[in-house]
């Protein structure tokens, strides 16, 4: 990228640098990374090398790991909150406060969690929870998803006390458990329910944007999410007294089961658009010359186009975004391989475009699968509805004056995951929660959630550098 940038270089290639330099007996040595830089990384590593997930790690020692950097840093007692759910000792989190100096401004909120995917050392080329540098990436579990944001945070928050920083708005911090596991304790959800007034924000700031690249080390794009789907499951399931297999009849669990989720794979729920999905629609077609480019600027102009929509579906990330979506996703089924099945049941896995409720989605799927020999029900825990924040210049205004600055000439463009994050529920709770850009990943997604997860280290330097100023954009409103 240029500039200070470039003098984000790893350890292993100063050092290469360095050794030419020398055996040349010429070139001057490279220069080094920054002691910020330095000191962020032995955070980051720290955080990284905490085994946070929820078979046989502690996210309540990664919270008191972080904590004991904001504590050194000059952070009072009282503006450190350590927090877990008596039955989930291991999966507890942390929230800090750096007061603002207008008690009038409303705080903004740095959200992250700690906690991260299951990952067996067997399977992996590298130990999962050893933070291995190679060929200018880091790797290991959590790299990316989601603790490097986390470290970004805590550094951001442990400098600016060290600073003496006084922000014009109070600035708040949760690092919270739960988000990468469906049945796990949800700190986000708990903060939003016991703790409310404590991470009170006008907004926050969470996972969910950033860049992508064209796969060849040139960034393309930087996303800023701009509200998200739902995520619920729901269990189809029927019965039948069964019998021995030697009579068969078409009477069966799993054929009607079968039958069910012919219909489910049928089903396409309506094309929607939020504020978010129409410019994002028309601002990424737009800087397409295909067909495709053409046919998303026409959908933003046209949610009707069905032809548009033809030619837009065929890219299935952007068929997701434009409709709630649900696939089946386990299967159960039977008691013995010389019996006629009594039960068999499937999971169907929904993500419901924002504004639509539980049950909606539900009546959608009996409408459609049409037999009332079938129950279907909502798997808990239930979701909130998703509730889009609005696509509000405030927020986007200071991205893209910092985008301008970082990225030249990269568009920062508003999108709608169709994952989701734990921004569902501080929007539930009334905290619009926007996905920042910032640092950047590969479009094969860089092995999040799967094995060998990595981010390249200039997108971690980058991405912090950038955020630290976004952050203080904010602060300053």
């Amino acid at each position: 990228m240029g500039g200070r940038f470039g003098r984000a270089l790893t350890v292993a290639a100063l050092a290469g640098l360095a050794l030419g330099a020398s055996a040349a007996g010429a070139q001057p040595a490279a220069p080094g990374p920054r002691p910020d830089q330095v000191r962020f990384r032995a955070l980051y590593k720290e955080l990284v090398e905490t085994n946070t997930t929820l078979s046989a790690g502690s996210c309540t020692e990664a919270a008191q790991r972080m904590a004991a950097h904001l504590k050194a840093a000059g952070f009072a007692d009282d503006q450190i909150t350590l927090f877990s759910a008596p039955d989930h000792p291991k999966e507890g989190g942390l929230v800090a406060v750096l007061p603002g100096r207008d008690p009038k401004a409303k705080a903004v909120l740095l959200l992250a969690h700690l906690d991260v995917v299951e990952a067996k050392r067997a399977d992996w080329t590298r130990d999962p929870f050893t933070l291995v540098e190679e060929n200018g990436y880091f790797f290991a579990r959590g790299s990316a998803d989601d603790k490097s944001m986390a470290a970004i945070w805590t550094d951001d928050m442990v400098r600016f006390r060290e600073a003496n920083y006084h922000p014009r708005r109070t600035l708040k911090m949760a690092l919270t458990c739960g988000e990468e596991t469906t049945y796990a304790f949800n700190g986000a959800q708990w903060l939003t329910q016991n703790m409310r007034d404590l991470i009170d924000a006008e907004f926050a700031l969470n996972e969910g944007g950033g860049g992508t690249t064209d796969g060849h080390g040139k960034l393309v794009v930087q996303e800023m999410q701009v509200g998200e789907k739902a995520t619920q499951n729901y269990r189809i399931e029927t019965t039948n007294p069964g019998g021995h297999s030697s009579i068969p009849i078409r009477d069966n669990a799993i054929y009607e089961l079968a039958d069910a989720l012919v219909k489910v794979r049928a089903l396409e729920f309506p094309v929607q658009m939020t504020d978010t999905t129409r410019a994002y629609f028309s601002k990424s077609g737009a800087t397409r010359s295909d067909d495709l480019g053409r046919a998303m600027v026409a959908i933003a102009r046209d949610p009707g186009d069905a032809a548009a929509e033809k030619v837009v579906s065929t890219d299935r990330g952007y068929h997701s975004m434009l409709r709630t979506t649900c696939v089946a996703t386990l299967l159960e089924g039977g008691h013995a391989n010389n019996a006629l099945p009594q039960r068999a049941a499937a999971n169907i896995n929904c993500r419901i475009f924002p504004g639509h409720t539980v049950e909606e989605t539900q009546a959608a799927l009996v409408a459609a699968i049409g037999d009332p020999r079938l129950t279907i029900t909502p798997v808990p825990p239930i979701r909130p509805l998703a509730v889009p924040p609005p696509l509000d210049p405030k927020v986007m205004a200071p991205a893209e004056a910092l985008s301008a600055k970082y990225f030249p000439g990269v568009p920062v463009v508003p999108s709608m995951s169709t994952g989701a994050t734990d921004g569902v529920f501080l929007e539930a709770a009334g905290i619009p929660t926007y996905g920042v850009p910032g640092p950047w990943g590969d479009p094969d997604g860089d092995g999040v959630h799967g094995l060998n997860e990595r981010i390249e280290v200039k997108s971690l330097m980058v991405g912090r550098d950038y955020l630290t100023d976004l952050v203080k954009a904010y602060a300053e409103q």
